[in-house]
C-alpha cells in the first residue's frame, strides 16, 4: 500500500488504530487537533519525520481546515523521500486553500524532487509573488536554484533565515544541500544551527551527517557523541557511531595485514 493511502480521513477509528499503534486509543481520542499539530512539530524538531507525519495526519483527520497540518504533512513526505505522494497531497490541499503561499512552496519543492522543474518554477514563482511571505517559499526557491544549477541558492536561503532565524530552518536547508550533493554548504548551515541551539540533539546529529558525507570521520564521531550526550537514546546517532567504529576496526585490520604488523 502506498503511503498516501494511509492518510485518508474517512474512518477515524481505523486510522487511529493503524497510524497510532504506540498510543492507546482512549488516550488519543482525549486530545484535539491542536495537540496533534504540536506533537508533530515536536517530533519534527527531533528529526522524527515518520512520527511527525502520523501526527499531522491525525490532526487533519480531526479538522481538515488546519493549513499547517497540510503543509507539514507534505513537508514530512518530502523528508521521507515520498515525492510523488508529497506532490499529490499538495495538490489536494491547494484545492481547499487556493494560492496558499506555503502550500505553493511545498508543491514547488515536491516537484523539484520529482524532476518536474518547469512546474516547480511556476509553483515557486506563485508562492514568492504572494503577500505575507515567510521563510518557506524562499527555502523552496533555493532548492529550485540548486536543482537548476543556478548560483543564487545562497541568496534564497539567506532570505529564508532572515524571515525565520529558527535553527530548524538551518537544518532543513542543510538537508536540501545534502540531497543535491553539496555537503560542504550543508555543513555551514548545520554548524550555524549547532551554534544557535547546542542543547538540541538533532542539530549535532545533522552536523555529524554532513561531516561524514565529507569524509570528516573524526569530527563526525565527535558530533554523534555530542548528540548522545544530549539525548542518550538517539537511535540514529548510536547507529552511525557504531558503524563508524566498525569501519575503523575493519580498516585497522586491513592495514595490519597489509604491513604485517601485529
Amino acid at each position: 500500500m502506498r503511503r498516501f493511502d494511509r492518510l485518508e480521513f474517512e474512518d477515524r477509528q481505523q486510522s487511529a488504530q493503524t497510524q497510532l499503534k504506540h498510543e492507546p486509543l482512549a488516550r488519543a481520542e482525549d486530545h484535539d487537533e491542536h495537540y496533534w499539530v504540536k506533537a508533530a512539530i515536536d517530533d519534527r524538531r527531533n528529526g522524527l519525520h515518520e512520527s511527525a507525519l502520523r501526527h499531522y495526519s491525525r490532526a487533519l483527520e480531526m479538522d481538515k481546515s488546519i493549513v499547517a497540518g497540510w503543509v507539514g504533512q507534505v513537508q514530512m513526505l518530502i523528508a521521507l523521500a515520498e515525492y510523488p505522494e508529497a506532490e499529490l497531497w499538495s495538490r489536494k490541499a491547494l484545492e481547499l486553500f487556493k494560492n496558499n503561499v506555503d502550500l505553493l512552496a511545498a508543491r514547488g519543492q515536491a516537484l523539484c524532487r520529482t524532476g518536474d522543474l518547469k512546474n516547480a518554477q511556476a509553483s515557486c514563482d506563485a508562492a514568492i509573488n504572494q503577500q505575507g511571505l515567510n521563510s518557506f517559499p524562499w527555502v523552496a526557491r533555493g532548492e529550485l536554484m540548486l536543482a537548476r544549477n543556478e548560483d543564487i541558492d545562497v541568496y534564497c536561503f539567506d532570505k529564508a533565515v532572515q524571515f525565520d532565524n529558527d535553527w530548524l530552518v538551518l537544518l532543513e536547508i542543510g538537508a536540501i544541500y545534502l540531497h543535491y550533493g553539496r555537503a560542504a554548504k550543508g555543513l555551514q548551515r548545520t554548524r550555524a544551527a549547532v551554534e544557535r541551539a547546542p542543547d538540541h540533539a538533532y542539530c549535532w546529529y545533522c552536523q555529524g551527517v554532513c561531516e561524514l558525507a565529507l569524509g570528516m570521520t573524526g569530527a563526525a564521531e565527535k558530533s554523534f557523541n555530542h548528540c548522545l550526550q544530549v539525548m542518550p537514546k538517539h537511535a540514529l546517532a548510536r547507529k552511525s557511531l557504531d558503524e563508524l567504529r566498525q569501519n575503523r576496526g575493519v580498516m585497522r585490520g586491513f592495514l595490519r595485514r597489509l604491513f604485517g604488523s601485529s
